[in-house]
């Protein structure tokens, strides 16, 4: 199978969308606003300072995509990206999409002087995430994400 990497484009949005509903269902059990979601890619399609997308293509169709956003870090002078809104469709999963994809980020960053490193967060209870991102070298033992959220 041959996975071709590409930046997303507006064409993309349903797609991407309908991805962001599945993943937040499947990890979290959690139904997120059809049109909240469907407007917040739409955002970062209109707007690449908000991140940008890329998206996999196998057999012909979009089989898994990811969100980019920067992060400034003054300790290292330089940006890390951030992998955000990773989903890959079930029928591909275990077939290298992530690995293409992030092969591909990671090529990107080497070329930007300006990008210091990839950084993602995963869901505590996700262990078949957190061995696809150990396989691809990432190491999840330096920090710990917590977050707060308006009531």
């Amino acid at each position: 199978m041959t996975i071709h990497i590409r930046r997303a484009a507006p064409e993309d949005a349903e797609t991407i969308a309908e991805f962001q509903l599945r993943m937040a269902m499947e990890t979290e059990n959690l139904s997120l606003d059809r049109d909240t979601v469907h407007a917040g890619v739409r955002a970062v399609l209109k707007d690449s300072r908000k991140g940008r997308y890329y998206v996999a293509q196998a057999d012909g169709q979009v089989v898994g995509s990811l969100l980019v956003t920067p992060e400034w870090s003054d300790w290292r002078n330089a940006t890390f990206w951030w992998i955000q809104s990773l989903y890959v469709t079930e029928a591909y999963r275990r077939r290298g999409v992530f690995r293409a994809l992030f092969g591909y980020l990671q090529r990107l960053a080497q070329s930007n002087d300006g990008v210091l490193g990839l950084r993602l967060y995963v869901a505590s209870r996700n262990a078949a995430a957190q061995r696809a991102y150990e396989a691809v070298g990432m190491d999840g033992e330096h920090y710990r994400m917590y977050e707060w959220v308006k009531p």
